[in-house]
């Protein structure tokens, strides 16, 4: 675990230098869906920081499903979208990853940043994207257990 991040059995906080949460990561008690939520103007450095817990995570106990809420991200991550389709995206998949929801934010330009992903990501995974969270884990929830 990086010095910048604390773990439980459950969650997993990613925090900048100087200590503001970027990333919160936590797994639903069944196993079956991993949310994780961002905070604030994202990086290359932060994004590829959750991308790589995320993987560790997923390489620790495998899931089906993520819930990927960017609703607090404000500002572009472009800088990170290579990354995120050429070596994320295809670890994710290797290891078991099929269905992305995405909680789409309200920053015009994380929108935008969020669209380009989901471009590249396509053939990778089932995405969906939702207003809010409940909408994105309820799809998620009715595609049953997936193993």
């Amino acid at each position: 675990m990086s010095p910048t991040g604390m773990m439980n059995a459950e969650k997993v906080e990613l925090k900048r230098v100087f200590g503001d949460v970027y990333c919160r990561i936590s797994r639903k008690s069944d196993n079956s869906i991993v949310h994780a939520q961002w905070f604030g103007a994202q990086s290359e450095e932060t994004v590829k920081g959750g991308g790589l817990k995320m993987l560790e995570l997923m390489r620790e106990r495998p899931y089906a499903k993520l819930l990927n809420c960017n609703k607090e991200v404000i500002g572009s991550w472009d800088t990170a979208l290579e990354w995120v389709e050429t070596e994320w995206a295809p670890e994710m998949r290797k290891a078991g990853l099929r269905y992305l929801a995405y909680v789409v934010p309200t920053s015009v330009f994380a929108t935008m940043t969020v669209e380009m992903a989901i471009q590249r990501l396509g053939d990778d995974f089932e995405i969906r994207t939702f207003d809010d969270e409940q909408n994105a884990e309820s799809w998620l929830i009715s595609l049953g257990r997936i193993d």
